[in-house]
């Protein structure tokens, strides 16, 4: 016969709760939260399903604004955009990389008003030439973008040599914000407006 315990524990796994914070809940240990769920047949869940369920139930590291002006809606837009013909597509990380001030600028504001991302996991990584002085290239993009120097990561140097034709002023820059699930939302937007717009 189960008892009201049993159900319990089961209840709680089926609506996807982990062995431990089931044995928190019921006041068991979780030996006995698996001996339970055993004993009822339940088929127990793999480690990388636990940590699945567990990272998609962790807090959010931004707060993505859903109601929006006019000219937050264009910014969206412009952003979605930038991102589609610029953007990192796989990984675990938002990476916008560019050379223009003004487009990194655009999408900078993007993961500050709309995405309303936390700032201190911004990161910026600079791509320049050994011709260059990465020191003041890394300065231009502090005052540029209004970001503190301790968020950029070591630049990556390319040897230079004549037969370079690329003209990068100031180097190409990565914007970047580690979020899966940031990642997956501009993604899913992206093909949204895409098929919107076609």
């Amino acid at each position: 016969m189960i008892n009201r315990e049993s159900e319990l524990v089961k209840a709680l796994y089926k609506k996807e709760w982990g062995g431990p914070d089931i044995a928190k809940k019921v006041g068991l240990n979780i030996r006995q939260v698996y001996r339970i769920l055993d004993k009822l047949g339940v088929k127990r869940r793999t480690v990388f399903e636990y940590n699945r369920l567990k990272f998609l139930k962790s807090p959010l590291s931004y707060r993505f604004k859903d109601q929006l002006l006019n000219k937050e809606r264009e910014l969206l837009i412009a952003a979605l955009m930038l991102y589609y013909g610029e953007g990192a597509k796989t990984n675990k990380t938002v990476d916008f990389a560019n050379s223009d001030p003004q487009m990194l600028k655009i999408f900078l504001k993007f993961l500050r008003k709309i995405c309303r991302v936390n700032e201190k996991r911004l990161r910026f990584y600079l791509y320049c030439f050994s011709n260059q002085n990465s020191e003041k290239l890394i300065e231009f993009w502090c005052k540029t973008l209004k970001v503190k120097r301790e968020s950029f990561t070591k630049p990556y140097i390319r040897d230079f040599n004549d037969k370079n034709t690329r003209t990068m002023a100031y180097g190409v820059l990565h914007i970047r914000y580690s979020d899966l699930r940031l990642l997956n939302k501009i993604l899913l937007l992206n093909s949204k407006l895409v098929k919107e717009l076609v």
